[in-house]
């Protein structure tokens, strides 16, 4: 039986990288993908891709508004909603004395209030549908510092408490609601793409990147998308409130 039949997700920052892997997964696990982003070309191209069980819905992460929509014609296309990925993200390399107030609060509106919104908005229609999973990309630097990503760590960081929260109010309501983070480590998608040009020394981008996760590469997006899968479906019906690391071994 497919891992995910008939069961219906939103994908949030779904049009490449870690959320394009997972909706494709999610199609080939027998269930319905809604595919929402702001890049409407490449979401609806991959919505065509995937057929009758695909869905493209335009979506900023920071508008309430569009996340009441976008889950609104999501319950109304598929008659459900029974998974939801907070993939939608984006990062700076900036420190403390370099990092703008302006840069500082879009990273942190689209990876930190986009998550919560995804999460407060998610909830009623999971419970119309008799529960659901929520999974919430964090980031390796959600659970370490580093030097060079004062606003990325700090809103990642967020998104790895709020995850906690989601999943023990749900848990205390009884709402068959679960909700758990992914930490990444450094993956080849189109956020990563720039900084593997980026010489740090006398070392490409790439190979720096590469030298700090054991397995000696980066990590690819049907990777993460894999465990994605497993937080999605009912095989991880007893975790919630817990961190995920798919990271080549770089926190170890």
């Amino acid at each position: 039986m497919p891992r995910l039949d008939d069961k219906v997700v939103l994908v949030s920052g779904g049009a490449s990288g870690i959320g394009a892997a997972t909706a494709r997964l999610v199609v080939r696990e027998g269930g319905k993908s809604v595919v929402a982003d702001r890049d409407e070309e490449k979401g609806r191209a991959l919505a065509d891709e995937l057929g009758a069980s695909a869905l493209f819905l335009p979506l900023d992460v920071t508008r309430e508004a569009a996340w009441q929509k976008a889950i609104a014609v999501t319950a109304e296309t598929f008659g459900g909603l029974h998974g939801l990925l907070n993939a939608a993200g984006i990062g700076t390399r900036t420190d403390i004395e370099s990092c703008t107030l302006e840069d500082y609060r879009r990273v942190n509106d689209i990876n930190a209030l986009g998550t919560f919104l995804g999460c407060k908005t998610v909830i009623p229609a999971m419970k119309q549908s008799g529960g659901g999973s929520i999974v919430n990309i964090s980031s390796v630097l959600g659970l370490r510092g580093a030097s060079y990503a004062l606003a990325y760590c700090a809103s990642k960081g967020a998104v790895r408490l709020l995850t906690k929260h989601v999943a023990l109010h749900c848990a205390q309501m009884k709402y068959n609601i679960r909700c758990n983070s992914v930490h990444p480590g450094y993956i080849d998608t189109p956020m990563v793409a720039p900084r593997l040009t980026q010489n740090v020394g006398n070392m490409s981008g790439r190979q720096w990147l590469e030298e700090l996760h054991p397995l000696g590469r980066l990590g690819e997006a049907g990777e993460v998308a894999n465990m994605i899968l497993f937080l999605l479906s009912d095989e991880a019906s007893f975790s919630t409130g817990s961190e995920f690391i798919c990271d080549g071994g770089l926190t170890a």
